[in-house]
């Protein structure tokens, strides 16, 4: 069973809760518009690759335990879900070439962008997670559903060599559900705990210093 965590209840207070909706409705459009040519490169590489669409959409839970489905560029062959498990493992021989350059350069991840000005997503906050993940969460995990998912933020920055570390498992899923998800949930319920606009604002830095620079 997933560890638990030993943190208060989260409180959200609503005044805080519009201000983030605002920030990530201006960001994201900002965003969507600067990275316009990204996003068509993108297209462009997911549509190449091989036969199938250009965008994968991925179950997963959000705020209040609502499932929606979150865009991505496909990086994987058609009908990927039922040649393998759902985690991606190190090396996965469903991810095309043209999918694998996509993850690297987390090009794969700007469609999230519509998540976000849907709704459905923020730019900041705990990483969004398949429902046959969340129904392993601990009552004081699920604290993590009170928000929004994010585009990034601690555990996805924590983990962004998910598949590294899943390297050499001989069961990939049960490692990941006893010992990588709690200590996901563990940073994401300290975001959303001290959660504020500064934070955020930090977070993003943070991203685009990883991403980017230190690339």
């Amino acid at each position: 069973m997933p560890q638990t965590v030993d943190t208060p209840d989260v409180i959200i207070d609503p005044k805080r809760a519009s201000g983030k909706r605002t920030f990530d409705l201006v960001f994201a459009t900002l965003a969507l518009l600067l990275l316009s040519p990204l996003f068509f490169l993108g297209s462009l590489l997911a549509k190449l690759q091989s036969k199938g669409p250009v965008f994968y959409k991925a179950k997963r839970v959000g705020k209040h335990e609502v499932v929606f489905e979150m865009y991505k560029f496909r990086t994987m062959v058609v009908n990927a879900d039922t040649l393998g498990g759902s985690l991606t493992t190190y090396r996965d021989t469903r991810i095309t070439p043209i999918g694998r350059f996509l993850r690297w350069t987390k090009l794969d991840e700007l469609p999230n962008l519509i998540n976000v000005i849907k709704g459905e997503m923020s730019l900041i906050g705990p990483r969004p997670e398949a429902p046959d993940y969340v129904k392993h969460y601990t009552e004081v995990q699920k604290q993590v559903l009170q928000v929004k998912p994010g585009m990034t933020g601690p555990s996805q920055l924590a983990n962004r060599d998910e598949e590294e570390k899943l390297k050499g498992q001989q069961d990939a899923e049960h490692y990941y559900i006893t010992e990588l998800m709690p200590k996901k949930l563990a940073l994401d319920l300290h975001y959303v705990a001290t959660q504020s606009l500064a934070s955020d604002i930090g977070w993003l830095l943070k991203t685009v210093w990883v991403v980017i620079v230190r690339r």
